[in-house]
């Protein structure tokens, strides 16, 4: 069944839920569990069309979201389950594959928040709904209101 599982995990709503699914179908498939922490490469925007990547505003935000990687190992391990953690930096769906791949996953679980309006839908786009189309395994989106 589903011997490795990757969580996308940033700590939002739709985060928490994932890892709360993602912990009782690990529980139940006895599986290892890694989850990543997508950071988007950290640029200052300098005109409407460009920006320069800036090395000092990477690493506060690297350390942040470290910080939120580590209470989703913490929550996990304070359930009786063992995880590993990982930020990544790059495009969130390009790098969930990515390490789906590497780590040879059967399932990806993933967050999601239905968006309100068509323009925040349109604007944002979908992260879960990209990566089925690009994962190398199964997808489990959790929906959250």
């Amino acid at each position: 069944m589903y011997k490795r599982i990757l969580l996308a995990y940033d700590g939002s709503a739709p985060g928490q839920q994932a890892l709360l699914d993602c912990n009782e179908i690990a529980q139940w498939s006895h599986s290892e569990l890694t989850l990543i922490a997508v950071m988007p490469l950290a640029l200052t925007v300098i005109g409407p069309e460009s920006g320069v990547y800036d090395e000092s505003l990477q690493a506060g935000e690297k350390g942040r979201y470290q910080a939120i990687l580590d209470t989703g190992v913490r929550k996990l391990a304070d359930a009786g389950m063992t995880a590993r953690g990982e930020v990544v930096i790059g495009d969130a769906v390009t790098e969930i594959a990515r390490c789906a791949r590497r780590i040879d996953a059967n399932l990806i679980v993933v967050g999601h928040k239905h968006l309100e309006g068509w323009a925040a839908r349109w604007w944002r786009g979908s992260i879960s709904k990209a990566l089925i189309e690009h994962a190398p395994c199964s997808v489990l989106v959790v929906i959250t209101h």
